[in-house]
């Protein structure tokens, strides 16, 4: 029995007043030691045992050993099938795809349907064996699919009474479709109405055989007629049945009666005979007389084995059985999940010889392995993998082990460690280690919007890695950007989960009040001014402002410059933008006046009637004021006679919304707006013209496309309205029209994927255009589609067909090295050529310059191979040179001009050597930087060659502008460095080292003002240098001399000062210095001077040094005598008050020793002084351990500190 001892502060208490009387009675009563020992508590009184267990009704019962008794095994849930696809009977049977192709992607999408893992190998007879492993839906539906999906189909037929139809249908078709799943076939009854009584099977042959084998048998069940049922072990039935069933039928037809025997794939070993008693006595007769003849030679037998081992027999794909089978290819070895023995089936010398195999492979793998499961909550699973499995990898490799760690989807917290020994137990212990670990670990959910993620994250995770550095206990995992999700998850220690999660708030914070957002629309053509030269402008806004401004890219068609950053910040940057703007042009800004409550019509669902106005008079800027502002004015800014035209019709507008506005909608197909529109809007203008009324189509971010808007008077949107109804209408009357076109030609409509069929489709309403197949030399061409975008089309490719006869082809020679300069990026300026003159161009290949020249051949009396060559023109460009161009004479000319504009030039421009590297600038950023802003190539020469020359290469209108923007950064430079001359004047002034701290300031304060105020530099000297009384000043002349000034008022200041000694009570030096020495620096500050108190150990404890003007010291020392006088009165009073308060002099050090030496804690019956025990070592800390030893700091689960 053991107890523990409890020992509560009342029962002490209790003891220790008891003992404390007995020692005050000691004197008078004297008790003798025996009353003393008995007033003394018991062990069991002091530390009262806690209670056992109730006993057993029964009896005292040895404990059952929990490792000997037998525990009945659980079966596994899951099951494994093997199925076997004949080659005849296999769909894929090309074999050199095996594992790929169409079979694998059929598996794979079994697997997904089905939730089964299927394993594939290939038989000795081309027979595909599939291994399906899964619950047992799973299997069963896995094994249908394969059926259905891998394996050719057959049909048969089985007639059985119609009475017994209905026996094989089942209640409401239960039968039937477990019948149709159990054999994955397609099982067809005739309708009760149809008098035929063939059941129709269809599906694999050996499907049809199962399917067979069950109608049959529940057809003999219903029958009426003697039926015997016979257990044959299902190892015998292939010797009843015979070759191709050939016994069997032999012997039906000799008895009369029927004998139905399961096929293979059916595990049931019952034979059933049906038919008169005397045909059935005869058939089971011969039966069992096959069964006893055959089954003195045949054997089943089976080997134990853990089912845990039956993965390592079977082998890595069936290796290690395919070894033994190859050899006894008549012994059928059988694996059941869950069951601890393999079933051996076969000739018996076969057999025996197998089992001795497979008794050898047990014993040795159950001498080397082991296996172990530990339960760890699901949860954890993914973190024990680790990322990319690096975790449990890396414990496989360490330890020699397998571990299996079950799927999500199995919600099991089991996990199987199988391998040696040692190494499974060390795995064990270290999965363990991990998992609890992680127990101790806090996850917090962080919800950030997603479009701070990318910011948080920064460019290559360097911001995310500042956080991860700052807290490298916490693990931070962002959402993928797919998922939409705001949720950001922290996890580890929880303390610094919660610092960490603080942390990232305040980043977010202060992310969500500098993304304020707005835009401000700018005319194109003054994008460039805002930047300013080398982007001077832009630059200077922004460091300003401290705001982001993004400009549009240069091939895009926005307008609008966006701003971000804190309200106000962005307010001002618009303000200064707008002010460049309006200096460059002639841009004018007017305010118009319109009832407030008219805006939201006037701009429409999305801005779509505002944005019309604005895009039919030259792109003006028309801004509204906010919604529920209650502000009238519209302020419409650009051109002036822009922002005339645009307030007249915004006005109007206005007046028809407000006194007889009607809007009317009507749809049609978005291929139809083009031409609705027609080319420049020519078409939807005449509508205008002649009703008055405004038509709005959707833009491509309208969600409905087919929606058209007519605005105006209620007449004039009815006429508009019936006259696009009308032409909508003729666009739905599909006709069919020819044309001929030469078949010459009808490559050039195809090329490209079909690319000019497709502008036509989408410039005419969508019509279509067949051209004849290639090779028929028809000329007959289809248009299909609205009657009159048939006839616009035709008239289209009539011209095309026009320019194609005018074609000719024109060769422009340049030379090669500035072909990819003319293509521009990504081929655009060729592009732009290309169509804006109509033309093709096609450039040469490129030479290849580390080519070696060809080797002359051998010439035999002036002749090469017996030709005679004409020499070669040594004046004639190279093929490489040669640009050749199609299309019409005059365009092919225009695009050759054009091409040779952009040929590059180089000039040269004088710049002194020694400013080179500032022109080139740090790794290249300044070159660069010149060469983005005006298009060209600047080339610097090597510094070897000293040269004053830097080369600009570019297009002629572009260096001019690159010439000047280089001398105007020369100009810059050369500036600098006459600064930077001037700023480089030195001198020195000479002060005692005790004034430094003193010309220094309180952290640096006073000589920080006086290099700011006087933008100098100021060296003090380094503590190892001879000269330490020497203060360098550096900066421009008259700004150094005037540092030296203040610097020598300051020490002059300092010399006038004096320094006086008086004696303070130490006891009140606390209270004038006050808490964190704010009530000295409230005397310092006040008086002007500096005190001095002593430090601990000082030889005068009460002295203190005053140090300032003359005058200020000893206004100073009466402020100070005077508080000592005040604080001193306070301490007297406050020692006179704790004497009162002391107990009387030694009274509890005479107590002490009235009691003598303590005796400690003292207790009756313990353990240790009845028995064998040893009394406890009240100095041991092993039986006593202190509560504030230090603990041994924990590992973290997600690896070492780092500092």
């Amino acid at each position: 029995m053991s107890s523990v001892a409890v020992l509560t502060q009342e029962s002490f208490n209790e003891h220790r007043s008891g003992l404390l009387q007995e020692q005050s009675g000691a004197a008078g009563a004297g008790p003798s030691a025996g009353e003393e020992e008995d007033a003394l508590p018991t062990y069991k009184d002091a530390f009262p045992p806690l209670p056992e267990k109730a006993a057993s009704p029964e009896g005292t019962q040895e404990t059952a050993n929990a490792w000997t008794s037998k525990i009945r095994p659980l079966k596994s849930s899951v099951i494994t099938q093997v199925f076997h696809v004949p080659l005849e009977e296999r769909k894929y049977k090309d074999l050199n795809q095996f594992g790929e192709g169409d079979q694998a992607k059929v598996c794979v999408d079994i697997m997904h349907k089905t939730g089964a893992h299927l394993e594939l190998s290939l038989a000795k007879d081309q027979g595909l064996s599939i291994m399906v492993s899964g619950k047992l839906d799973a299997v069963m539906k896995a094994r249908k699919e394969i059926v259905s999906r891998l394996q050719t189909q057959a049909s048969a037929t089985v007639a059985i009474p119609k009475e017994h139809h209905r026996f094989v249908i089942g209640k409401n078709g239960e039968k039937l479709q477990e019948l149709e799943l159990k054999t994955a076939t397609k099982i067809q009854i005739p309708r009760p109405d149809d008098p035929s009584n063939q059941i129709k099977i269809s599906g694999t042959k050996e499907g049809l055989e199962k399917a067979k084998h069950e109608i049959l048998l529940i057809s003999a069940e219903q029958d009426k007629r003697a039926v015997e049922r016979v257990n044959i072990d299902k190892v015998y039935h292939p010797f009843i049945t015979g070759a191709y069933n050939k016994l069997v039928g032999e012997m039906m037809q000799e008895t009369g009666a029927r004998v139905n025997v399961p096929p293979p794939s059916v595990n049931k070993t019952e034979i059933v005979i049906t038919g008169e008693k005397e045909q059935v006595a005869l058939a089971v007769t011969m039966i069992k007389k096959i069964y006893e003849d055959k089954a003195n030679s045949y054997t089943v037998s089976s080997v134990t084995a853990p089912s845990w081992l039956h993965r390592f027999i079977i082998g890595k794909k069936g290796q290690n059985l395919a070894k033994i089978t190859q050899q006894m290819p008549k012994v059928h070895i059988e694996f059941t999940e869950g069951e601890d023995k393999i079933t051996l089936e076969g000739p018996t010398k076969d057999v025996q010889m197998v089992q001795g195999q497979i008794e050898v492979i047990v014993t040795d793998l159950i001498s080397r392995m082991d296996y172990t499961e530990i339960s760890v909550d699901p949860k954890f699973h993914r973190h024990l993998i680790g990322k990319g499995g690096v975790n449990i990898n890396r414990i496989k490799e360490l330890h020699k082990v397998t571990v299996r760690i079950p799927p999500d989807n199995e919600k099991s917290n089991l996990i199987r460690i199988e391998g040696d020994p040692q190494g499974v137990q060390e795995a064990k212990k270290e999965l363990l280690e991990l998992a609890s670990r992680m127990e101790n670990e806090r996850t917090k959910d962080l919800i950030i919007e997603q479009r701070f993620h990318r910011a948080i994250i920064g460019q290559k995770g360097e911001k995310i890695k500042e956080v991860r550095d700052k807290f490298p206990e916490v693990i931070i995992n962002f959402p993928d950007p797919a998922q939409k999700s705001d949720i950001v998850q922290l996890r580890g220690p929880r303390n610094e989960v919660e610092k960490c999660a603080k942390f990232m708030q305040k980043i977010v914070a202060e992310m969500v009040e500098n993304s304020f957002s707005l835009s401000v629309p700018i005319f194109k053509q003054f994008h460039r001014n805002i930047i300013g030269k080398g982007g001077s402008n832009i630059k200077k806004i922004r460091e300003e402002t401290t705001t982001r401004i993004d400009l549009p890219a240069e091939n895009s068609n926005s307008e609008m410059i966006v701003i971000t950053g804190k309200k106000a910040n962005c307010e001002v940057a618009r303000n200064r933008i707008l002010a460049i703007q309006k200096e460059l042009a002639n841009i004018t800004e007017i305010e118009v006046s319109i009832p407030s409550k008219l805006h939201n019509s006037l701009i429409g669902s999305k801005g779509r009637f505002v944005r019309s106005i604005m895009e039919e008079c030259g792109g003006v800027h028309i801004h509204f004021p906010t919604e529920g502002s209650g502000i009238d004015k519209v302020t419409i800014r650009g051109p002036v006679e822009e922002v005339e035209k645009a307030k007249q019709q915004l006005l109007a507008l206005a007046e028809e919304k407000q006194t007889k506005s009607h809007t009317a909608e009507l749809r049609a197909k978005p291929e139809y707006h083009k031409f609705l529109i027609g080319k420049g809007g020519g078409n939807i203008r005449k509508v205008r013209d002649s009703t008055g009324a405004r038509i709005i189509f959707p833009t491509a971010d309208d969600k409905d496309q087919e929606l058209i808007t007519v605005v105006g008077t209620e007449e004039a949107v009815r006429d508009a309205q019936k006259e696009l109804e009308e032409l909508i209408k003729s666009l739905d009357n599909v006709v069919e029209d020819t044309m001929n076109v030469d078949p010459k030609y009808h490559r050039y409509f195809v090329a490209r994927r079909g690319q000019v069929l497709r502008d036509l489709a989408d410039e005419y309403g969508g019509v279509m255009v067949s051209f004849p197949r290639t090779g028929t030399q028809s000329d007959k061409v289809t248009l299909k589609g609205a009657k009159e975008c048939v006839e616009a089309a035709k008239k289209r490719m009539l011209e095309i067909v026009e320019d194609l006869e005018a074609q000719v082809t024109v060769e422009c020679v340049i030379t090669q090295k500035f072909h990819r300069s003319i293509m521009g990026p990504k081929g655009s300026r060729i592009q732009q050529i290309t169509r804006d003159h109509n033309v093709q161009i096609k450039f040469p290949e490129r030479e290849d310059q580390q080519a070696p020249p060809a080797e002359a051949p051998i010439q035999e009396n002036g002749e090469a191979n017996g030709e005679v060559k004409e020499p070669v023109d040594p004046n004639a460009p190279k093929r490489c040179d040669v640009i050749v161009i199609s299309g019409r004479k005059e365009r092919c000319e225009a695009a050759v001009e054009a091409l040779k504009a952009l040929v590059p030039v180089t000039i040269d421009v004088e710049v002194p050597f020694e400013l080179h590297r500032y022109i080139i600038g740090q790794k290249g950023s300044g070159i660069r930087k010149m060469m983005d802003e005006f298009e060209v190539n600047i080339q610097v020469p090597a510094p070897e060659q000293q040269s004053d020359k830097i080369f600009i290469t570019g297009l002629a209108n572009h260096l001019d502008r690159a010439k000047e923007g280089l001398l105007e950064r020369v100009k810059e430079l050369q500036a600098d460095q006459e600064d930077r001359a001037l700023r480089s004047f030195k001198l020195t002034i000479t002060v005692d080292p005790k004034y430094h701290p003193k010309i220094i300031g309180r952290k640096g304060a006073i000589i920080t003002t006086i290099r700011t105020e006087h933008d100098v530099n100021i060296q003090f000297p380094e503590k190892n240098d001879e000269n330490q009384d020497q203060i360098t000043i550096t900066g421009y002349e008259h700004k150094a001399i005037a540092a030296r000034d203040a610097i020598q008022a300051i020490v002059d200041e300092l010399e006038e000062m004096i320094s006086e000694d008086i004696t303070l009570d130490s006891r009140v030096h606390a209270r004038i210095i006050g808490a964190r020495g704010k009530g000295i620096r409230k005397i310092m500050d006040e008086f002007k001077v500096d005190l001095r108190f002593p430090q601990s150990g000082a030889s005068d404890p009460n002295l203190v040094t005053v140090t300032g003007r003359p005058e200020l010291v000893d206004e100073a020392i009466d402020h100070l005598l005077n508080l000592e006088e005040e604080y001193l009165a306070d301490v007297v009073e406050n020692e006179a008050k704790m004497a009162y308060m002391r107990p009387p002099g030694g009274s509890a050090a005479a107590m002490d020793e009235q009691r003598g030496p303590s005796k400690g804690f003292v207790v009756r019956e313990a353990p240790w002084t009845t028995g064998n025990e040893k009394a406890p070592d009240m100095s041991s800390s092993e039986d006593f351990p202190s509560f504030g030893a230090p603990v041994a700091t924990k590992t973290s689960p997600w690896g070492p500190k780092r500092f």
